[in-house]
């Protein structure tokens, strides 16, 4: 079946003969934010977990948790020193909307990391997967999570490129609602472990009703641009993305200089470049310029 043909009428219903419950107490990963049902602390989990590997996850988000346990904490801590904290997890952006979003957690609801999908959207760097995956892993409520890997086994599975729409719809139709939390683990971990972009269908539990797996693999892949599945980043090495990262990391390490800051950025011979993209890191609310003139972690 190629993925330029549209999904068959009610594609989805094959997947809900699938026990995935039972196939993830046998087969899911044991990850420390799993055992956890504090809203603050999977909160933390699933922004950390944008775009960045689980295994780096892993490595920092206890220590996180430990000395920042609250949204309250977190925006006391001010937002330099949970910059300063974010080191090696890339994204330094993702620090900043994390500490917004402390910020008006405790502003508009007293602390306490909200249940409600309208609220959790209004956070600053939440979007339809985070404020779902909250609502489910920490309150345990009835909602699908649409990631890139969960987007990837629905594509493969219809036998064609979703829309978001479909894509959520599907998800929506098939989750179990008895077992909310387990089935939307299960399916991250079925797209992380088998429905993978070079996948490894030995062992997935939706291998007998996977249309794309039953049509020998035709191509193209419908996962290649369906709804939900992220594109390839473009190349970091020479980047924006390595002279911004760059430049907070030399923050971290004290104010900067404007002499130094194309050399601190690796453009030593492009100063113009340098300026330009630092006013974005000031824009985005990473750096702020001082009365004179260093730039300094905001």
């Amino acid at each position: 079946m190629s993925s330029q043909l549209e999904p068959r009428q009610d594609w989805w219903t094959e997947l809900c003969g699938v026990d995935l419950v039972d196939w993830y107490k046998s087969h899911g990963r044991d990850l420390p934010w799993r055992h956890s049902r504090d809203p603050w602390a999977v909160l933390v989990a699933e922004v950390m977990l944008q775009q960045t590997h689980v295994d780096r996850v892993m490595a920092r988000w206890g220590g996180f948790v430990s000395d920042l346990p609250d949204a309250r904490t977190c925006a006391a801590a001010g937002r330099a020193e949970i910059v300063a904290r974010w080191h090696g997890m890339g994204f330094n952006r993702r620090a900043v909307n994390l500490h917004r979003a402390a910020e008006q957690i405790v502003a508009e609801h007293g602390g306490a990391v909200p249940d409600d999908l309208t609220a959790l959207l209004a956070l600053p760097g939440v979007g339809a997967y985070t404020a779902r995956a909250v609502r489910v892993f920490s309150f345990e409520l009835v909602d699908a999570v649409l990631d890139t890997n969960v987007a990837r086994v629905l594509a493969r599975s219809a036998g064609a490129r979703l829309t978001q729409g479909a894509a959520q719809a599907a998800a929506d139709a098939i989750v179990d609602r008895e077992h909310p939390w387990a089935w939307n683990q299960a399916m991250l971990d079925v797209g992380a472990m088998h429905c993978r972009p070079n996948p490894e269908c030995e062992g997935c539990p939706f291998f007998a009703v996977c249309a794309w797996a039953g049509s020998g693999y035709v191509e193209p892949d419908p996962s290649i641009r369906s709804a939900g599945v992220s594109a390839p980043q473009s190349r970091f090495e020479g980047s924006d993305r390595q002279g911004r990262g760059r430049l907070v990391d030399a923050l971290r390490r004290g104010p900067v200089e404007p002499g130094d800051l194309a050399a601190a950025m690796g453009w030593r011979d492009d100063p113009d470049r340098a300026q330009r993209v630092a006013g974005r890191v000031i824009a985005d609310g990473l750096a702020t310029r001082r009365d004179d003139g260093s730039y300094a972690l905001a």
